[in-house]
């Protein structure tokens, strides 16, 4: 095979098709788009819209609640700590703090705070501190030999 005789596969790429490019290409003329009203007219945005008829999003019951003060937690797995540990970018001796996770590139950013889950392995001893973490989490890390921090929890003032 020669750097001239190489191809696509069958069906790889297609031609765009050229509307509005006159009679002979099929496409001429309304270019597909029927003859008048709205939907032949650029600008147009009708989904959801059922010509008058109660649209579905609106004969649907409302379900469910979203909390508007929920916290958003950053996701950390522990087989993520452990490649981190494995490549060199996370060092195991020192304590693992939240701050230490966004510095080695382990999340992106805190935002409420950072939770640990327990999916993957971990075989470093590690002392984590982090915003919260999960049950299975928190025994992978102290059968490993090392031991989970969470913030003091506050009771509400009633």
């Amino acid at each position: 095979m020669k750097l001239h005789e190489i191809r696509d596969n069958e069906g790889a790429n297609r031609t765009k098709k050229r509307v509005a490019r006159g009679p002979g290409s099929g496409k001429g003329k309304t270019a597909g788009r029927g003859i008048k009203g709205q939907k032949s007219r650029s600008g147009v945005a009708l989904n959801g819209y059922e010509g008058g008829q109660m649209p579905l999003y609106r004969r649907l019951p409302k379900r469910g609640f979203t909390a508007p003060n929920a916290k958003k937690f950053a996701v950390v797995n522990l087989g993520q700590l452990q490649s981190f540990i494995d490549a060199g970018k996370l060092d195991a001796k020192a304590d693992v703090t939240e701050d230490a996770l966004v510095a080695s590139g382990v999340v992106r950013r805190k935002l409420d705070g950072i939770r640990l889950l327990g999916k993957g392995e971990l075989k470093a001893k590690l002392n984590i501190a982090v915003t919260g973490a999960s049950t299975s989490a928190v025994e992978a890390v102290e059968k490993a030999g090392g031991k989970v921090t969470l913030p003091a929890k506050t009771e509400a003032a009633e």
